[in-house]
């Protein structure tokens, strides 16, 4: 019953700090999109890091990390290198032109129509396989651990699931309906304090019942390496070809995670935020990769569903008390994406296509209201993927549930990366080479999965992405850019601190081979 207390009282606490907030009839567009473009770095770090960690982590990714060892932490630690082309090559260019969406950015540097695709292709993504995945994430990985506590709502799992998904999305999307990006960034630091509670106290007693950290090469070493061979199935070490480029998508283009870097104070503010971010990507790849391998070295591999293993942690070895504060946790994480989410999907739809294709000269209040019935409509689209996502979990419970979504995602990020790179490598590029570049990679994806079905879905990504890019630069050769003066640094502190960062990446990588 304590725990149960402790997640209602932490429910109760983030509707009172997000309504506290709550925008005023006054409130122009961009205080409710971007906060007044105020942003301190802390804010930019801890607020984007909360919106990236969800379900796909603690569930998903623990999930894998049990059945595939350290090899998963490449998904968290490589980050880094997106995160460093986005405060130093993008970000620079975001805040110079003082853009709103990714999206403006698009339409200065190809052309309106080819900015109208991208943001239709991340709204259509995120307000179904995005928003779908993070809620039924919660439920489920909720339902795994208050089983019990929560068979007042319903005896059958399934059902009882779906109804906690109908309860995440309703109230993520209330607090966000109100109260804009600002609502948004305090929740998350909130919850992030939260989250990093709750991920370090299971990561240090996983590790604590298997006999200590030693123990990882003691028991399980075959588990700690981040290179796989290169015929693994799912992450072999080529891999990160592809995940470098999907990197490049997810902390360069992608409009829930760069909101609140476009929203800074200014770009030193941006910069540090970023590394900062950059930074703790390494500790969330501790908390979420280790205790699986933990897991490992205490079961073996009589785990019967990977995706479990948190879940069967917090059960098994937390007592009361701590269990609900590392469910809190759990939510929080679910809950910062989704509410980040929302409040993407409102900018995109307001900016990019209200105010330019259907009411030209709509007011603040008008672009407001506009976004918020895009979070409803979202919502609804959100909770109808989650329930399909359910069925599909429950169809195949063996499998790591993490990789099936990525490869469902990528068919459509990985023309997003052709669009973002042709911004930067090309100056003022043939509008229809690129579109049609964008457009080809949906069906060569396709082809690829039809002749090579065993191909690692990120390797095809990098081919399918590679074939796209060179495309696209091969019909605009006389347009390639002077690359070498794309990296912009606020200071050199700045510059030095990203120098690091990198290195400290290259490191891992040797020390961990």
């Amino acid at each position: 019953m304590i725990d149960f207390i402790i997640v209602l009282f932490y429910f109760t606490l983030i509707l009172t700090v997000a309504l506290k907030g709550k925008m005023s009839k006054q409130s122009t567009a961009e205080a409710y999109f971007l906060s007044n473009r105020n942003l301190k770095w802390y804010s930019i770090a801890l607020s984007t890091i909360a919106t990236n960690v969800s379900g796909y982590q603690f569930l998903g990714m623990m999930g894998s990390a049990y059945l595939y060892g350290l090899a998963q932490a490449n998904l968290e630690i490589n980050a880094i290198q997106g995160i460093l082309i986005a405060a130093f090559v993008f970000v620079p260019l975001f805040l110079k032109e003082k853009i709103i969406t990714i999206t403006d950015f698009i339409k200065i540097k190809l052309s309106e129509k080819i900015a109208l695709f991208y943001s239709l292709s991340n709204i259509a993504l995120f307000s179904t396989i995005t928003l779908g995945a993070a809620l039924f994430w919660g439920a489920y990985s909720a339902d795994m651990v208050f089983g019990k506590e929560l068979a007042f709502i319903h005896e059958d799992r399934v059902t009882r699931i779906a109804i906690l998904i109908l309860f995440l999305g309703v109230f993520s999307a209330v607090y966000t309906y109100f109260g804009g990006l600002s609502a948004v960034v305090k929740t998350d630091i909130i919850q992030f304090t939260i989250l990093l509670i709750g991920g370090t106290v299971v990561c240090f007693i996983a590790v604590n019942q298997m006999g200590g950290w030693d123990q990882l090469y003691l028991k399980t070493p075959e588990k700690m390496h981040l290179h796989l061979p290169a015929n693994h199935s799912t992450l072999p070490w080529i891999h990160l070809f592809g995940l470098f480029f999907l990197n490049i998508n997810y902390w360069c283009a992608n409009q829930t995670v760069m909101q609140r870097a476009i929203a800074a104070k200014n770009l030193a503010h941006a910069q540090s935020g970023l590394m900062m971010g950059g930074l703790i990507k390494y500790i969330m790849a501790i908390l979420i990769v280790i205790p699986g391998i933990a897991l490992y070295g205490i079961l073996g591999d009589s785990l019967g569903e990977p995706d479990l293993a948190f879940p069967y942690l917090v059960k098994t070895y937390l007592p009361a008390g701590i269990k609900g504060i590392v469910l809190c946790g759990l939510f929080a994480s679910l809950m910062s994406t989704v509410d980040s989410t929302f409040n993407s999907l409102a900018t995109l739809w307001s900016i990019d296509i209200y105010s330019k294709y259907i009411n030209k000269k709509a007011t603040d209040q008008q672009k407001i209201q506009s976004g918020r019935r895009a979070i409803v409509i979202s919502l609804i689209s959100g909770l109808l993927m989650g329930l399909i996502l359910l069925y599909l979990k429950f169809d195949n419970p063996n499998s790591a549930f993490t990789h099936t979504l990525n490869n469902l995602r990528y068919y459509i990020n990985c023309g997003i990366v052709v669009l973002i790179c042709s911004t930067i490598v090309l100056v003022k590029p043939k509008q229809k080479s690129i579109l049609i570049a964008f457009l080809l990679t949906l069906p060569i994806n396709l082809l690829l999965s039809y002749l090579f079905p065993n191909m690692n879905y990120f390797f095809r990504a990098f081919w399918v992405i590679f074939f796209g890019l060179s495309l696209a630069i091969a019909t605009n050769f006389k347009r390639i850019n002077n690359l070498g003066k794309l990296l912009v640094s606020a200071s050199s502190k700045n510059r030095w601190l990203g120098i690091l960062l990198l290195l400290s990446l290259i490191l891992v990588h040797i020390l961990f081979h």
